[in-house]
């Protein structure tokens, strides 16, 4: 192909010019990364996205999408609930269900070096999150005896060192062929001008495509079509950052499968109308996520009669997503989801060959999110969630969803689950644990396995200890 020819039709004038004054090895590089690009696609999402701001548009008939509770609200809901247990423990057991994390990030915002995921989050034990995510897939296997495949979603920066991490843990212990691991896509980032930017001498400024571009990697790594072979159905979505996600909940699964949903999700109450959390709502008869800076504040703030927020519900980015809803979205080999504009400071190569690093925003980013799938599934569903239960995301190194808060709620859920099992819990006068307990997920993936916490065996913590059940 001739570059040059190619990159002044669609007026990437500076990465023609640059082409020229490089070296064969650095260009052979950069010309793999423009093989990449449709540049066509290119050129319209520059024109949309790039050289005009786009405006969200908010529906005028936006209203609150509806869910199920937690709990069943009368005995037929109840009886409903039952049967979605059962059919979700059927598809656990046929190996019809895949786990899915998205653990392309780095620890950096907790101090950390490495992948997120290689991070040590629990109390007493100091696991990693990968870890704890292996274990309790391995108690689930055992429980429903099939082999639960686990697909791990990396990025270009940590696939390396996220692989290396599972080898040289033995996967632990998980069967090697059960663990698969894929690679987001980027995009590259794009300057006010409409010129692509340079990262440095042999490489465009590339970052990842948002965590929508799961299901485009799923296609392309050919993860959609091993799954089809293994005969996954089903996908339970989660991100590596919350160790307390409910990932093989049969309730949930058992759920979207009954009601015939392509996409379901998780949602939390709000505490708040403001909090950070996007808006399920529907509009034109579908679920979408209004994210929560876009949302209308009289809408934000609007009440039912009971005095409970009308768009109550949250999303934490918890999914259970149908194989072949997948399939359909990236039946061409493209990602059809719209594109969410970011301006950020992205450090770039200049004329002179130096590398730049700005002090505003000179360019755009474009990603995205796995929600804006939802609206394009022909039947969703939302269950709730319970945040103390389901959510603690590893953020921060403290403060709000930091490593401190997601260790508290561990601790916590950890602390009533042995009293579950009629072990004694010391308790502050605020009702908090009064020690440090930490279960193995090996041993107690869920409430119902508490029982196991044979209370002989298995003595009561005491006030101030730190304790390990395993």
């Amino acid at each position: 192909m001739n570059w040059k020819e190619t990159l002044l039709a669609h007026r990437q004038t500076r990465i023609a010019g640059h082409l020229e004054k490089i070296g064969p090895d650095s260009r052979a590089k950069l010309e793999k990364q423009l093989a990449e690009i449709d540049f066509d696609e290119l050129d319209s999402l520059i024109g949309k996205y790039v050289l005009q701001k786009p405006e969200t548009a908010i529906p005028a008939d936006l209203s609150p999408a509806p869910f199920f509770r937690l709990k069943p609200g009368n005995d037929a809901q109840a009886e409903y609930y039952r049967k979605a247990e059962a059919k979700g423990h059927e598809l656990l057991a046929a190996g019809k269900v895949a786990m899915l994390v998205v653990a392309g990030g780095q620890g950096t915002r907790l101090g950390f070096d490495g992948p997120k995921g290689t991070y040590p989050i629990c109390p007493v034990t100091g696991k990693t999150l990968f870890q704890y995510f292996a274990e309790e897939i391995g108690r689930f296997a055992e429980k429903y005896g099939h082999v639960l495949h686990w697909y791990i979603m990396t990025s270009e920066l940590n696939d390396r060192a996220t692989r290396e991490f599972f080898k040289t843990h033995d996967y632990f212990s998980l069967p090697a062929d059960s663990v698969h691991f894929f690679t987001q896509g980027t995009m590259p980032a794009i300057g006010y001008d409409g010129q692509l930017l340079l990262g440095a001498e042999d490489s465009l400024a590339l970052s990842p495509n948002g965590h929508g571009g799961t299901l485009l990697a799923l296609k392309k790594s050919g993860a959609l079509d091993e799954m089809k072979r293994l005969g996954v159905e089903y996908i339970s979505y989660f991100q590596v950052d919350n160790p307390l996600v409910p990932m093989a909940d049969v309730l949930f699964l058992g759920l979207h499968c009954l009601e015939g949903a392509r996409m379901s999700a998780r949602m939390l109450p709000k505490t708040n109308a403001f909090e950070k959390l996007g808006n399920f709502c529907m509009s034109g008869g579908r679920l979408h996520i209004i994210e929560y800076s876009d949302m209308p504040d009289e809408l934000a703030q609007k009440k039912n009669a009971d005095g409970e927020l009308a768009f109550l519900a949250g999303s934490p980015a918890m999914h259970v997503i149908s194989r072949d809803f997948i399939e359909e979205l990236t039946a061409d080999g493209k990602l059809n989801l719209p594109w969410h504009r970011a301006d950020k400071k992205v450090p770039f190569l200049n004329a002179a060959g130096e590398i730049v690093k700005p002090e505003e925003p000179n360019a755009v980013k474009l990603e995205s999110f796995i929600f804006d799938a939802l609206p394009l599934a022909s039947k969703t569903m939302i269950l709730e969630g319970c945040r103390a239960e389901h959510f603690a995301p590893t953020k921060n190194k403290t403060g709000v969803d930091s490593a401190e808060s997601c260790r508290e709620l561990m601790c916590a859920r950890d602390a009533r689950r042995l009293e579950l099992a009629g072990i004694k819990v010391p308790r502050k006068a605020d009702g908090s644990p009064d020690c440090i307990v930490e279960i193995s997920p090996a041993l107690v993936c869920d409430d119902a396995d508490a029982a196991r916490l044979n209370s002989k065996k298995y003595p009561a913590p005491k006030a101030g200890e730190k304790v390990y059940y395993a």
